[in-house]
């Protein structure tokens, strides 16, 4: 509005003044109203792994900027550092030697004087290799022979495990399984290993047949796992997304102590834990705020652990708002979270009654916090204008006690890392394979994913495991166990 315009205004009145004045004033507060929104979808648009469960993946990559100065004098050199200790590769077992290549002198180097042996200790370099042909071939063939009395030819049969093995036998089954689901590689790429290292052609239809192969052999192994999940005291869960022909499936992972056990499921809601744990778990579950399983805590009574980690990143959300109350009333609830993770800390320098009731005091603040002065703003609509703060002391309301089970429940980790560790390198083979085109292939990634993540928590070989599985098939014979002897 220019000078002339508003000296108009004022020649024409009081009233003309009030009425521009009001009518400034319902602009205004509607810029205020947009300008407002439009900051708190910034701020929804600026979530990322820290502040959200969003994944780490799907964040803009930025190097941070180095906080600390930089050390002067000499550079640091690459690899061991002084006082470091030495890592040596022990020698092979004099058993395990192909090859023994002597060197003796017949006679002295220097002044070609007769030697003879000292009986010291030799000076050994040790040595590996592929050999030329590493594969080796087998034929077997059934000659026909005729009988004299009756004139008909027959052939002896093949053995069971040779027509069940076809052209790969056991060992090389589970090397194509290794490869395929521990090493992420493609069935593109592992026909060329096949072609150009071991020199058989093949076809990655018949290597995708190995694999339905080595997943019927682990049915067992799984089905025993997926039977005991009910019975566990503590469990966690996490799911991640899965593509099979460009249909959205879901693989998920469920922790127990000493073993991990995958399930890829149409669904991504409540029924697939229904399906695997039943409508009557016992146990504690540890996981994150996801609807399924709220509704599950809900439907059928069952104890939950919600993820503190998630929790406190949603906090840390509320500190990016623009709304000042909002970011306010983050920053008290987070330093409670804070208060609570010192006293877990300082566990082992506390009785054990004292850490009880320390925990159990910073429980306390922590959730009277949430509730206590929680912003609210409704506008002329009727509308709440600071639904995150609200959002946020509902979760404490509804749900406030589930984050805190690992309080009076020994052994309940406060947070869902464990799972979400466990799911990680099925990501990777999500990137790397694309995901599976059929149920024969969904079932095999189901069976592989349990037995490799298991044989690594438990700290076995999990091509022998394969191994041992695929040889049980071939020879119908009972298939090994993934639930470790504790007797």
């Amino acid at each position: 509005m220019s000078p002339e315009d508003a000296l108009k205004i004022f020649l024409e009145g009081p009233q003309a003044v009030v009425d521009k004045l009001c009518e400034l004033e319902e602009t205004v507060r509607r810029q205020a109203n947009k300008i407002e929104e439009l900051e708190n979808k910034i701020s929804r648009l600026s979530k990322n792994s820290s502040n959200s469960g969003k994944r780490p993946s799907s964040d803009d990559i930025v190097k941070p900027e180095s906080s600390g100065k930089k050390k002067e004098g000499k550079k640091r050199k690459i690899g061991a550092q002084p006082g470091h200790p030495r890592h040596e590769r022990p020698l092979f077992a004099p058993d395990e030697i192909d090859v023994f290549n002597p060197l003796v002198y017949p006679s002295c180097p220097d002044c070609h004087g007769e030697v003879f042996p000292t009986g010291g200790a030799p000076r050994t370099i040790q040595q590996i290799e592929l050999p030329e042909a590493p594969v080796i071939k087998f034929e077997h063939r059934s000659y026909p022979v005729q009988c004299e009395k009756c004139g008909g030819i027959h052939y002896m049969p093949f053995d069971d495990d040779i027509v069940k093995e076809g052209l790969f036998k056991e060992r090389l089954t589970a090397l194509v399984a290794y490869m395929k689901y521990v090493c992420h590689v493609s069935f593109s790429t592992l026909r060329k290993f096949v072609r150009d290292v071991l020199g058989v052609k093949v076809s990655r239809g018949y290597l995708s047949k190995l694999i339905g192969k080595v997943g019927l052999a682990l049915n067992a192994p799984y089905n025993e796992l997926l039977d005991r999940l009910p019975l566990e005291r503590i469990l966690n869960v996490d799911e991640t997304g899965h593509k099979e022909n460009k249909e959205r499936f879901w693989t998920w992972v469920f922790k127990a102590e000493l073993y991990v056990l995958f399930k890829i499921d149409k669904s991504r809601g409540s029924q697939v834990l229904i399906e695997v744990l039943g409508k009557e778990f016992d146990g504690v579950l540890g996981c994150d705020y996801f609807s399924a399983y709220r509704k599950y805590m809900k439907d059928f009574d069952i104890t939950i652990q919600f993820c503190i980690a998630h929790l406190i990143r949603d906090i840390r959300f509320l500190k990016t708002l623009p709304d000042e109350d909002t970011r306010r009333y983050g920053e008290k609830l987070l330093e409670k979270v804070r208060n609570l993770f010192k006293v877990i800390h300082g566990r082992d320098e506390m009785s054990d009654r004292d850490f009880a009731e320390a925990l159990a005091e910073a429980k306390k603040e922590t959730i009277e916090t949430a509730l206590q002065d929680v912003p609210s703003r409704i506008d002329e609509n009727g509308k709440e204008t600071k639904r995150e703060a609200q959002n946020m002391a509902n979760r404490f309301r509804e749900h406030g006690e589930a984050y805190f089970e690992f309080v009076t429940t020994p052994g309940v980790d406060p947070t869902n890392n464990v799972a979400e560790r466990a799911v990680r390198f099925i990501v990777i083979d999500r990137h790397v394979t694309q995901g599976t085109r059929s149920a024969k292939g969904r079932n095999a990634s189901e069976r592989l994913w349990t037995v490799i993540a298991t044989c690594a928590l438990q700290g076995r070989s999990a091509f022998d495991f394969i191994l041992q599985a695929v040889r049980a098939f071939f020879n119908d014979r009972p298939a090994p166990s993934l639930i470790p002897d504790t007797s």
